[in-house]
């Protein structure tokens, strides 16, 4: 069992197994009824109307190609970071208000955060769909093109494909919310936007105040360059995001050097130490840091200066441990350099993942029902293009849809990234389904990440996410069962000798002030870029880049396109 140290540690306020959960008071009346009147042990039935609708689902959703290819261009093109989302907002709930959904802007307060909401009926169950849409530092890449060539240098952009995942769920949604209203189907859709998941920003937020109160299940997505869905404890860290800023007395380098107290050799130190930390911590973690903030010019000794780490490892105590020990070291750093800790602040934090085995069982049978996308020859031979030009084996596009995957040992684990879906996952049935929208063979979070993601291969993978995703919103709202054997899987298996314990605590506020600056410099470069669907069938036509675009010159030359000898 995982304890804690951390003040306002809550069970689940769904410990309490329920047969339907969080009922309005004439609902449950109504099924208090239905209980007592209902045979010991009998289970709800699946609608005979499911499988009906499930092929309907299906045909309405290639049937939407169009808007799945225009939602995915779009958002790349806007290339907008962490908290400044705010293009990707507009252009979003603009589409879902016309839909008939309802927009709450500025959620858990974040400006560039939104829901959209629609009921039904009873309006239950509540399922809520979620995926993330920041971009990336300096990722700005045209796309199609298998090598380096950005639309706009050193700008932001989608290389990590973001700008998918809603496209996956709004098409989903709004076919499934025709069938409910035509078949005359109860429940509630909820889609919701990732905010600054890169800064791990946004969704203990989220889960703090309240957005997911009345929602049973949440159907999360990622891109990735196949399908895949886990059960149970999956790959990944958690995490703490936290800035140590120091204020020190500023001098004259040259002239009195001796008069100044060095917030630049606080954080050097502090940066050091943790280097020799390193060598005694655990294989899985995964530490890192920048100095945001180092002063303003040599000759001025730094007043203020701030260093930005990340520190993760498996579980929430270990996490704990790291980020006690940097402040140890901290206050240490301060000591010896004669400054001031001014601020530790909690930027962002992420809980490990554990994804629900019944919902993560229904959508692995519709992944396999969908299975992967038609990819042409132009697909494979961009894919192919990219990994010959980053050295890698080239393996094209993936073929075969892999097997549900269980959950790791966690004794073999190496470590690896975060996502603050993890705080979700321990507060109600969650998954996260991964849909084929990328190529395979990039870094990850680098322009290489973003060549795919306006192209034929991201229009024909999230197409395909979007097909898994209404078949299984219609599982969970007809099948009589998956609902309720998720609860049960919840309250009985993965949160039986669990407490979840937010690393972010009831004063912590989102870091909405992150790269604002960035976006303040590039926003207006790069808004003559936006895609104009008017215009342009597509954004590889309206960029006049012909799809593939593979490097024809060696590797071996450089820019300027002279021959560089090869060395062995």
């Amino acid at each position: 069992m995982l304890t804690s140290h951390h003040q306002g540690s809550v069970k689940h306020p769904r410990k309490e197994k329920l047969t339907v959960h969080h009922l309005r008071f004439s609902q449950y009346l109504a099924v208090l009824v239905l209980i007592i009147l209902t045979p010991t042990g009998l289970k709800a039935q699946t609608d005979t109307r499911l499988e009906g609708l499930k092929d309907e689902a299906l045909r309405m959703v290639e049937e939407d190609a169009k808007m799945v290819q225009e939602i995915v261009d779009m958002l790349f093109s806007f290339g907008e970071l962490g908290f400044q989302e705010f293009e990707t907002q507009r252009y979003l709930t603009g589409i879902l208000e016309d839909h008939g959904f309802e927009i709450e802007l500025g959620v858990a307060g974040m400006p560039s955060a939104w829901t959209a909401r629609w009921s039904n009926g009873s309006g239950s169950p509540v399922i809520a769909l979620g995926s993330d849409v920041d971009g990336i530092p300096q990722s700005n890449q045209k796309p199609g093109v298998a090598y380096r060539d950005p639309i706009l240098s050193m700008a932001p952009g989608h290389g990590e494909g973001h700008n998918s995942g809603q496209a996956v769920n709004i098409v989903a949604a709004l076919n499934v919310k025709e069938l409910m209203e035509r078949e005359d189907i109860d429940g509630t859709l909820m889609i919701w936007p990732g905010i600054a998941e890169e800064q791990l920003g946004s969704k203990a937020f989220f889960v703090r105040d309240g957005v997911f109160d009345d929602v049973d299940v949440n159907l999360f997505t990622h891109v990735s360059s196949n399908f895949s869905v886990t059960w149970g404890h999956t790959s990944g860290n958690a995490l703490v995001s936290a800035q140590f800023r120091f204020t020190g007395e500023t001098a004259h380098s040259a002239g009195s050097p001796w008069r100044g107290k060095s917030a630049l050799d606080a954080i050097m130190l502090l940066a050091q130490a943790w280097e020799y930390k390193r060598e005694h911590l655990r294989p899985p973690q995964r530490s890192h840091y920048i100095i945001v903030e180092g002063g303003d010019q040599p000759n001025v000794v730094p007043q203020t200066a701030t260093i930005w780490f990340y520190f993760r490892e498996v579980d929430y105590p270990r996490v704990v441990e790291m980020y006690d020990a940097a402040k140890l070291m901290a206050r240490g750093a301060a000591m010896m350099t004669g400054t001031e800790i001014d601020t530790i602040m909690t930027v962002g934090s992420a809980w490990n993942r554990h994804f629900s085995k019944p919902v993560a069982e229904v959508t692995q049978m519709n992944i396999e029902r969908v299975g992967l996308p038609e990819w042409s020859g132009e697909d494979v031979a961009l894919a192919n293009g990219l990994q010959r030009d980053l050295g890698q084996e080239e393996r094209g596009l993936p073929t075969q849809v892999p097997p549900l995957r269980g959950p790791i040992n966690l004794a073999n684990y190496s470590g690896g990234g975060s996502d603050d879906i993890g705080d979700v996952s321990w507060n109600m049935p969650t998954i996260t389904m991964r849909y084929p929208a990328n190529m395979p063979g990039g870094p990850g979070h680098n322009w290489a990440n973003g060549i795919a993601m306006a192209t034929p291969i991201a229009h024909k993978g999230s197409l395909a996410g979007a097909k898994v995703q209404a078949l299984t919103l219609l599982d969970l709202f007809l099948d009589g069962q998956t609902v309720e054997a998720a609860w049960d899987y919840f309250n009985d298996v993965q949160m039986a000798d669990m407490t979840y314990t937010p690393f972010i605590t009831p004063d912590d506020k989102p870091a909405i002030w992150l790269n604002e600056g960035i976006m303040a410099q590039w926003r207006e470069r790069m808004r003559p870029f936006y895609y104009d669907p008017s215009r342009y069938d597509t954004y590889l036509e309206q960029l006049g880049i012909e799809y593939p675009t593979i490097r024809t010159r060696p590797i071996s030359e450089d820019a300027l396109g002279r021959s560089v000898p090869n060395r062995h």
